[in-house]
């Protein structure tokens, strides 16, 4: 990727090849997360997704990175993320609720198709789920090995896909029943997020870097699956 083809003006620049042939793994949200012991993640380069905070003090790991683009979850975590120690990147339709500082980045939102972007300085594609916007910031930053956990890929409660709802009681499509308690949130498309994951892949695969799916139980088949506990030699 040419340096010089980047938005010259974009404070994201200073994340381009930062960690240019490291490991990263991306913490998806799946209840999948409370049947693994997350402690080896303190020794990994993290990415958190959406409302991760709310199980960082029993997972006993903390993120480098957290990454969110959906309004309505901006919304309800602005202010746990204003307390997070770690680099946030937000989408900008949440600049309001979540101004730039010292540790928060906008990336600009382009749409919920699967395209993929290798320059984040133009803005990254939602792709129907924070994991593709996760992705395309690891391809950006350099890694060259994306390891995938919590991607349950399943929700027992769901609805129309892209609805919003109102979740009534426990949130039982995530690692903390208290995720979405009462609060609104859009269905997923499980079809649509596996069009961007496949657009993700053949990217990495193209430049010889590695997405691995290593989710316990996880029901996406786009990604080589590894068991987490042999991969990362527990």
């Amino acid at each position: 990727m040419r340096f010089d083809c980047f938005d010259p003006t974009s404070p994201l620049l200073r994340f381009h090849d930062q960690h240019r042939g490291q490991r990263c793994v991306i913490v998806c949200n799946g209840p999948s997360l409370n049947q693994m012991d997350l402690g080896f993640l303190k020794n990994e380069i993290v990415f958190g997704l959406n409302k991760i905070y709310l199980g960082l003090e029993r997972f006993g790991f903390y993120p480098r990175y957290m990454v969110a683009v959906n309004r309505k979850v901006i919304e309800q975590s602005a202010d746990q993320y204003r307390e997070m120690k770690c680099v946030k990147f937000v989408s900008d339709r949440g600049a309001d609720l979540l101004p730039r500082d010292a540790l928060t980045y906008h990336i600009r939102s382009k749409g919920m198709t699967g395209r993929f972007y290798r320059d984040i300085t133009e803005g990254v594609r939602e792709g129907h789920t924070v994991t593709h916007a996760a992705l395309q910031l690891a391809y950006f930053m350099g890694f060259s090995n994306v390891v995938i956990i919590g991607m349950d890929h399943h929700f027992p409660q769901s609805g129309t896909p892209n609805a919003e709802l109102r979740m009534q009681g426990d949130d039982p499509n995530h690692f903390s029943p208290d995720y979405f308690r009462g609060h609104k949130w859009d269905a997923p498309n499980l079809e649509e997020s596996e069009v961007s994951y496949r657009a993700a892949q053949e990217v990495f695969a193209a430049d010889g870097r590695q997405i691995t799916d290593a989710t316990l139980g996880g029901h996406c088949q786009v990604f080589p699956k590894v068991d987490y506990r042999t991969f990362f030699e527990l």
